[in-house]
This record gives C-alpha cells, structure tokens and sequence, in this order.
C-alpha cells in the first residue's frame, strides 16, 4: 500500500506498479508539499530514479549538442574558408558595401538601332528611377530638346531598372512602354533600381554605350536634377583629345568617410587606403567613347562598390586612364548659389539643382533673362 500525508491527513492507495508509474508520481509531484511513501522494495524504487535521471541528462545533453552546434556552425565555415584572415568587426557589414556586378544584367525595353544609325556626336546618358515620369518629361521640354548644337548632333536616353524586384520574366510596365514608343529614349534594365544599385546602373550604361553607340564622339552621365548647358558642353568637348579622355568635377584625395552614419560611408575592410584615387563627381561627366569598353574590362578586376562615382575612379585607375581637369574652375558646379542668375547659367555646363523640378525655372531664366552684359 501507498500512503500520502498531508498535514494530520492520509490517502491510503493500493500499491500497484501501473499506480506507482503513472498515477503516484504525478499526484506526488502535484501536491508539492505531499509526503509520499510507497511500500515496495527501496531497490526498485532507487533503480527507478536513475532511469529518470539518466533519461533527463540525456534529454539535456541531446538539446545542447543541437543549439550549441547551430551556434558555431557559420564560424566553422568562415574559418574555412578564410584560415588565414583574422575576424574583422566590419565582417558583418561588408556585403552592404558591395553590389552584383560583373553579372549578365538584360535589357527588357532598349533603342537597339537608333545610337547607331543616328551617329551622334554625343551621347547623354541620363539616369532616372522608372516612376519618374515627370523628371523625364521635363529634361524633354528643357536642355534635353536641344538636338543640334554647333552643327553637332546630340542624342539623350534615359536609363531605367527596374521598379520592383521580379523573375528575369517580368514584362515591364505598360506605361513605360508607351513612353518608349512615344519618344524613342527609354533604356529599361532588369536590375533593381536603387540607390545602392548605382553602380550597376553605371555599368550597365557602358554596356549599351560601347555596343549600340560605336560611331559615337563623346557620351556624358547627367543626373536627372541637374542643369545642362549643352552649347557649353558642346564647346567644350569640340577641343578635347578624342581618346582616353573624362572630365568633371574631378575630386582629388578625397577622404573615405569612416562615419558609420554617413551616407557614404566604407569600412577600411572594404576600402583600406584612406582617400580616393581621383574621380568625377556623379552629378555630371564626360568621357571620349574609347572608355566604356576599358572601365568595363577594369571591373573584371576590381570588386564594385555602391558608390558609383567612386567606383568608375577605381576603374580608372586600374585602367591607368588619368582624369582631366575642366578647362577652368565653374563650369562643373555641384554646390550652386541660392540664386542662378541668367550669366551664371550661361557660364556653367552643369549645376546640381535641388530637384528636377527647378529645372523648369533655371531654364527660363536661361532663356529668357538677357545675357549681353554678362
């Protein structure tokens, strides 16, 4: 018989093995401060317990081989893979710097013929996110509309990705594609368009330049809210040397912001030189069209970052390709004055705006405003 007292009570229960497995030990261990006894042999009831107890330890074991397994598992393999490097802090943070290029990125709407036939002397290449359909109409009615400068043609495309990540099946927008048949100036790629995908759309840039655009001079990178003196522009590139040629607004010995909190921030695992090799500002640059082809043999070899600018100066460099000085400071502006009067738009072949917007109102400063006493 079992007996079970609590307080001056006792439970009397006949003492049979299908009550001592199942029945008296959860009702012991239930009452908590029960006192149970049993009257069987103290043997069995002690063999009993180290049942239990090896079961728990088991149990314990087992749970602690799995987590502690999936805990070292991803610094086994970084081991591995890296047995000679030492752990960086950044080590966390370095595939945020970096984007997928070299890859084979396609063109879903693209002016295959048109560069070619056409023959112009420049080409403006001007990247634009895929909704913005009112910076690209504005670019059209303003600088964008002049075609024929100083005898020169000049020919403008918008560069696109796309607006939303899909299969490489993914038809692109129907409004996207009336805006291609309307006008004839839509470049649409399949990468994701973003800001830290820049790179890639720079790339992608010299792609379509170095196989549609072959009879071409010149080819200019403008953002879409920037002001472009393309009689300037024109002016200026008529004397410059036709091979191994980019100019800007070149930065020299630029300091790597080591700011997490910047926007441009690189960790010295990234990069660990503590400036930049010389680079064109991303606002605008022009080079001579022998460079797409060697930028873009350059990238083989050298890891892209997202900072698109910075990244085509690496190439640069790597190609041995020195950047050129503007004929004379001003013509590149990127931090422009509150108020662009029209003799300072007319000095200027590009100034950063503070939106497309703006472009509306410099341009009919520039072309209204009287420019003799400038």
């Amino acid at each position: 018989m079992c007996c079970c007292h609590w307080g001056a009570q006792t439970v009397t229960r006949p003492c049979s093995w299908v009550f001592t497995l199942r029945t008296g030990a959860a009702l012991c261990l239930s009452m908590g401060s029960y006192h149970c006894k049993c009257e069987k042999p103290p043997w069995k009831g002690a063999r009993r317990s180290s049942y239990y107890v090896v079961l728990f330890l088991m149990i314990g074991v087992l749970i602690f081989y799995i987590w502690f397994s999936r805990l070292l598992l991803p610094l086994t393999i970084w081991r591995v893979r890296n047995d000679t490097r030492t752990i960086s802090p950044f080590h966390h943070l370095t595939s945020q710097f970096f984007v997928e290029y070299p890859h084979r990125y396609q063109f879903i709407v693209d002016q295959p013929n048109k560069c070619r036939q056409e023959r112009p002397f420049l080409v403006v290449m001007i990247p634009v996110a895929p909704q913005n359909r009112e910076a690209r109409d504005i670019i059209r009615c303003t600088w964008g509309n002049e075609t024929r400068v100083l005898g020169r043609l000049v020919s403008y495309y918008f560069l696109l990705g796309k607006s939303r990540i899909g299969n490489d099946t993914e038809p692109p927008d129907e409004q996207i594609l009336l805006e291609s048949r309307t006008h004839g100036d839509i470049l649409q790629s399949d990468f994701l368009d973003s800001y830290k995908n820049l790179s890639i759309k720079t790339m992608v840039m010299l792609e379509w330049l170095s196989t549609r655009c072959l009879n071409s001079s010149y080819a200019m990178k403008i953002d879409s809210d920037t002001f472009l003196n393309v009689n300037n522009l024109i002016s200026m590139v008529m004397h410059a040397p036709r091979r191994g040629y980019m100019t800007g607004l070149v930065a020299r010995d630029a300091q790597v912001l080591r700011d997490p909190h910047s926007k441009w921030f690189l960790s010295s695992d990234v990069f660990a030189e503590p400036s930049y090799p010389p680079y064109a500002l991303g606002l605008g640059y022009v080079f001579s069209m022998d460079l797409p082809e060697r930028i873009l043999e350059a990238s083989r070899h050298v890891k892209a970052v997202y900072i698109e600018d910075v990244y085509v100066g690496l190439c640069m460099k790597h190609a041995g390709v020195p950047l050129t000085d503007p004929p004379h400071d001003g013509l590149f502006v990127a931090s422009p004055p509150s108020y662009m009067s029209a003799c300072y738009l007319s000095s200027v072949i590009a100034t950063l705006l503070q939106s497309s917007k703006e472009i509306l109102y410099v341009w009919e400063v520039y072309k209204t405003q009287p420019q003799s006493d400038c």
